[in-house]
């Protein structure tokens, strides 16, 4: 009787519990695929209690956030800033074979005497990791070149498409940042005939703001449950990621501000540019940090000929790359060569 009951309790107090990626997260770690272990439940993140808690708990959490194998349980004390006092322990006892596709799918208690320095913390591999710059968990399939194509996602080595259903303008902004393209101009739907018989539908329903960093982030669907056929799968298109160079100046990175378009190097105008855009330049060229220069100092380079490529350009100032950055369409400007930017890195 003990027993049925807490098969109930771990069924019908969490409705909805980690239907999605986006139902557990790892808090605090050098990567998203290290840290605290937080579960999601009635819209409040909490923690897990390390009762019970191993290596195949851990393999499952990576599993579920796309990440790689898994490396190892650290407790999650370890990860700062700490869990807060008014966040509650959700679930303990977890007890997962390793094989589940997501920790919904393991038995589990709800937590009922775990406190914070008892909280779960889980390594995974970081997909993500400087060796492998193309995360191997999302890719654009069967376009030209790795910036446009049919939208695929990889699950326990195999690739998988995904549904037009719910799919936005949004999701394909994350799915261009994910791969180090440029912003995302295109998202339709496309029939894909010879994907037919060979590719499953994985993800379906996907609810991107376009701020998350990976479409893992991204609330959607439960994944590998969809009604989709091919004929909706989903086809996104990106900017290719373009070449800068600072021209003119004595040193690589000073100089004025060229892009490459086409195998043509033209200017980028100077319009609402400032302190945010020049320090996206120098992170992106390797040089530094920017300099501040005056209007004089920027002006010392000369004007640019040719062609003007970019104008308007809008930076955050937390984009890897300018191409991450708003801007108008390729060509389309209202300024002269004396409107030129120039940049100047401490590099």
């Amino acid at each position: 009787m003990a027993l049925l009951f807490s098969l109930i309790l771990a069924i019908c107090t969490r409705p909805g519990f980690l239907a999605s990626p986006s139902g557990v997260r790892l808090v605090g770690g050098l990567h998203r695929c290290e840290g605290r272990v937080e579960v999601r439940q009635n819209g409040q993140w909490g923690t897990v209690c390390d009762d019970g808690w191993d290596i195949k708990d851990v393999a499952v959490v990576c599993r579920e956030l796309g990440c790689g194998a898994a490396n190892g349980t650290p407790s999650g004390i370890l990860y700062e800033p700490p869990a807060e006092n008014e966040q509650k322990v959700f679930i303990q006892e977890v007890s997962c074979t390793g094989t589940e596709d997501t920790l919904a799918q393991c038995e589990q208690e709800e937590a009922y005497n775990c406190l914070h320095n008892e909280d779960a913390g889980a390594l995974c591999e970081n997909p993500e990791s400087p060796l492998s710059p193309v995360p191997e968990n999302v890719r654009l399939a069967d376009g030209p070149g790795h910036c446009k194509g049919r939208v695929e996602v990889k699950h326990q080595n195999r690739w998988y498409s995904v549904c037009q259903t719910g799919w936005s303008l949004r999701a394909a902004k994350v799915v261009c940042r994910q791969l180090g393209c440029g912003r995302a101009v295109l998202t339709q739907k496309r029939c894909n005939k010879p994907a037919q018989d060979q590719r499953s539908i994985w993800l379906s329903q996907m609810s991107c703001s376009g701020r998350e960093a990976t479409l893992q982030d991204c609330p959607s669907g439960p994944w590998g449950k969809s009604t989709c056929i091919h004929d909706e799968d989903t086809w996104v298109e990106c900017e290719d990621p373009f070449d800068l160079r600072l021209v003119g100046g004595d040193k690589l990175c000073s100089g004025r501000l060229e892009v490459l378009r086409k195998g043509v190097w033209g200017s980028v105008c100077d319009d609402n540019w400032g302190e945010k855009e020049d320090q996206v330049v120098c992170k992106q060229l390797g040089c530094g940090k920017s300099l501040s220069p005056s209007f004089k100092d920027r002006k010392s380079y000369g004007p640019g000929v040719g062609r003007i490529w970019l104008d308007d350009v809008r930076c955050l100032g937390e984009e890897q790359s300018l191409e991450q950055c708003q801007h108008r369409f390729w060509g389309y400007h209202d300024c002269t060569h004396q409107e030129d930017v120039a940049v100047i890195c401490s590099g």
